[in-house]
């Protein structure tokens, strides 16, 4: 786990720690010292620590005048012990939804494990972005399936064309029109 690190091809557009509007303004990466793990594994220094001992984040990209962010995800999302959610909602998403964004890109593929619980903050989330939607991207079979079995598969678009993009290949522009149509695919205009 400690040679998996955030993408880094975008940063050239972006850079949260440099974005005053961001949650992570001001953060500090070490380039060589290894400083957190999800239970036993070290874990790469790129990655954010957001205050929860297995969920960390990388913010790729904000764009404050179309509303959205990229968020990319790591380690294991676990509401039930950890209550990542609310933990992901108050240090990053409320911040987000301060500065404008409503629509939330998560690029799930190194979400490792899923663990729901309760579905408040969820709720509350989707509640707070009338206009707005929060797609998950690319997310393993398992955890798409937990998210269903908790129907916390209300609050988010996932699943089928979204379980298969090649984002990394994608200026962020490019990525977020994609998930746009089909968001407006599937809950309309």
């Amino acid at each position: 786990m400690q040679d998996l690190e955030p993408h880094y091809n975008w940063r050239h557009l972006y850079i949260a720690s440099e974005d005053d509007k961001s949650p992570m303004y001001g953060y500090f990466n070490s380039e060589v010292y290894y400083t957190d793990s999800i239970y036993n594994h070290v874990i790469h220094p790129q990655w954010d620590n957001i205050g929860s001992e297995t969920l960390f984040i990388k913010i790729l990209y904000a764009d404050y005048d179309k509303g959205y962010a990229i968020v990319e995800l790591m380690g294991e999302w676990n509401d039930v012990l950890g209550n990542d959610i609310m933990i992901f909602k108050r240090e990053v998403v409320d911040l987000m939804l301060d500065q404008g964004i409503d629509k939330f890109i998560l690029i799930a593929e190194n979400v490792l494990n899923f663990h729901a619980d309760i579905a408040d903050y969820y709720e509350e989330w989707l509640e707070e972005i009338p206009d707005g939607w929060i797609a998950f991207l690319n997310a393993r079979e398992h955890v798409v399936r937990e998210i269903s079995d908790y129907y916390l598969d209300q609050y988010f678009i996932l699943g089928g064309k979204l379980n298969d993009i090649a984002w990394r290949t994608k200026t962020p522009i490019k990525l977020y029109q994609e998930i746009e149509k089909q968001v407006v695919k599937r809950i309309g205009s």
